[in-house]
């Protein structure tokens, strides 16, 4: 059919009175021309049935999975293999005596056959990869840089086989000749060889997960990428930080994972309690206090047992440097201590404690050391705002002030009296 086309084209420029070499020249060249054009025609009607009718069938399936395999031009580069292949198989058949011009469109259908092969790899490695981000298990295992390397690799063997083509000359022989290059490469491709390796370690030891909250330098917030080369990360201002993979591995970062998987966010603060007003209570105090209910046992018990003790040692208790004796300081870090057990928004199987830090200049540290139960930063905040509230509000109940530095104010009014 093609050789009988090429006849009464040549047929054609005979008639046109040309001679018969240029009559077949100008055939043959109508006929490259004429496979360039069906050729293509074909491209677009292959891809349309793959887009329309394909592409439909495969999303009225029950199976998900196979629909992350569209919207990737995987039909597209697909479909640009027909006229690759036609021009490929046909074109000598269209042009027996072209030898120069079938040279060159055969570089070029070479070229395109092998960067069509490569997107399509891509495209399967870009599908492959949303169906695993599809799972679970790709918040905890990220395979993104893995992913990224695999079309690295695809990318630079289609660099080297059209060059091969370009320069007519065997893969192996240009691996021989990239030895020579080695150091240049390792150079060029320093960071994503230690990206690379960084992410592997990352991923095996399971040190970050997309949805991690980290701080690293200025970088503080969730993980929203792990790639090959960089993790980014969204900071609490909405900002996005990058931090080169590597890094991660080199240089120390802190995930508070621990602390969501705990089910519990540390609250660790402490009020400083002024020491002039740190007293022995008298019966009239702890009368006062007893009123108190999450106390009123403590002191009771207290009593008995400071009383059990003074007596047994023969201690006289008439003055009040002498036995044991309950402080307002003891008897409000009770009250805290049984506050804290008591709120429900508090996670009761973690560490929970009131207690004295080493004095300062300024007064007597009381810290409050628990956990919340809810990790989020809003709820975990007004957690810790409702609780030190409650403790500013309640402190001078036990006749103890907090210390606050005194300001110009104060002084001036000092100074009025």
């Amino acid at each position: 059919m093609i050789t009988k086309y090429l006849d009464i084209l040549e047929r054609l420029f005979l008639s046109m009175h040309l001679s018969e070499e240029l009559a077949k020249d100008f055939a043959q060249g109508i006929g490259i021309i004429s496979l360039l054009v069906v050729s293509f025609g074909l491209f677009f009607l292959v891809k349309w049935i793959l887009k329309k009718y394909v592409g439909g069938l495969i999303r009225k399936t029950s199976f998900k999975y196979d629909d992350f395999f569209l919207g990737r031009k995987l039909e597209r580069r697909l479909a640009f293999l027909v006229p690759v292949y036609m021009i490929k198989y046909l074109l000598y058949t269209v042009a027996p005596d072209l030898d120069s011009l079938n040279s060159f469109i055969m570089v070029v259908t070479r070229i395109c056959e092998i960067t069509t092969y490569t997107g399509i790899i891509i495209s399967i490695t870009d599908s492959i990869s949303d169906v695993y981000n599809s799972f679970d298990v790709s918040k905890n295992k990220p395979m993104k840089g893995f992913m990224q390397v695999a079309k690295i690799i695809s990318i630079m063997i289609c660099i080297l086989l059209v060059i091969g083509v370009l320069i007519h000359k065997d893969m192996s022989d240009i691996f021989i000749g990239l030895g020579t290059l080695s150091a240049v490469l390792m150079l060029v491709f320093k960071d994503p060889i230690l990206g690379f390796v960084g992410g592997i370690q990352l991923t095996s030891n399971d040190m970050v997960r997309i949805g991690d909250w980290i701080v690293k330098g200025d970088a503080d917030g969730n993980v929203i990428d792990i790639g090959l080369t960089t993790v980014k990360v969204q900071n609490w201002d909405n900002t996005i930080s990058t931090i080169p993979t590597y890094s991660m591995i080199t240089d120390p970062f802190i995930n508070w994972r621990g602390m969501s998987e705990a089910g519990g966010r540390r609250i660790s603060r402490s009020i400083i309690i002024d020491l002039d007003t740190v007293k022995f209570c008298t019966p009239e105090m702890l009368e006062k206090y007893r009123k108190f209910q999450l106390v009123k046992d403590y002191i009771d018990t207290k009593e008995k047992e400071i009383e059990k003790f003074n007596k047994q040692n023969n201690i006289d208790t008439s003055n009040l440097v002498n036995g044991r004796r309950q402080t307002n300081l003891g008897i409000f870090r009770a009250y805290l201590t049984a506050y804290i057990k008591q709120n429900p928004n508090l996670n009761h199987n973690l560490t929970m404690l009131v207690r004295q830090k080493d004095p300062t200049e300024f007064g007597v540290p009381m810290q409050i050391y628990c956990f919340s139960a809810k990790t989020d930063w809003l709820s975990y905040e007004a957690i810790q705002n409702d609780i030190f509230d409650h403790v500013y509000a309640v402190v001078n109940q036990f006749d103890l002030k907090v210390y606050q530095r005194p300001s110009s104010y104060s002084i001036n009014m000092m100074s009025d009296k």
